[in-house]
């Protein structure tokens, strides 16, 4: 591990700490309200995995930094995954095949193009783009269902969940496979 990600990461965590330690401290405990099932079926409180019921502003803090972090190392290894399983192994070229799929603005004076993979264009990206673009589909039309229904809404998070992951890796998809990787050098007068 880098030297600045360790001092970040114990900076956040000597900031976090305190507020994490009341968070998890809860709420006292209080009378359950429940629905008369021989009246209806419904279970608003239902879900996949068995959940509190109850949670404290303190513990949502929590959750939702807990997911930030997570949202965000996930971002990190998709970016890494993508970077290695797409580029091709052999070195960049410096300059790319065709000098007009280069945006003018990368050639100045004082920049540069130091290395250039072009898109891959091939058709495992279509074929994850096609399935990503599916997946999309298939949650918004189930996030559609369950609110048109009215009949459980306990999944609303799990589909909107789905729905935005797919459109996120939808989106790295593209980048990954039909984007051209530009890495551009620049001189900086840092001693005038």
């Amino acid at each position: 591990m880098r030297r600045e990600t360790l001092v970040i990461t114990l900076v956040i965590g000597v900031v976090l700490a305190p507020m994490w330690y009341v968070g998890l401290q809860g709420e006292p405990p209080s009378e359950e309200v429940e629905i008369d099932q021989s009246v209806s079926d419904i279970r608003p409180l239902g879900s996949i995995v068995d959940t509190p019921n109850k949670l404290s502003p303190n513990q949502v803090g929590v959750i939702v930094w807990v997911a930030l972090f997570a949202l965000v190392g996930a971002l990190a290894a998709v970016h890494r995954f993508m970077n290695r399983a797409v580029r091709p192994p052999e070195p960049a070229t410096a300059e790319p095949g065709d000098d007009a799929a280069v945006s003018p603005w990368f050639r100045t004076e004082n920049r540069w193009l130091a290395t250039y993979h072009d898109a891959p264009d091939s058709v495992e990206g279509v074929a994850a783009m096609g399935g990503l673009t599916v997946l999309a589909i298939v949650f918004a039309a189930l996030f559609t269902g369950e609110y048109l229904t009215l009949a459980r809404t306990q999944y609303f998070g799990t589909y909107a969940a789905g729905l935005f992951l797919s459109l996120a890796l939808l989106t790295v998809s593209y980048y990954a496979w039909f984007l051209p990787h530009a890495e551009v050098a620049e001189e900086r007068g840092h001693g005038e």
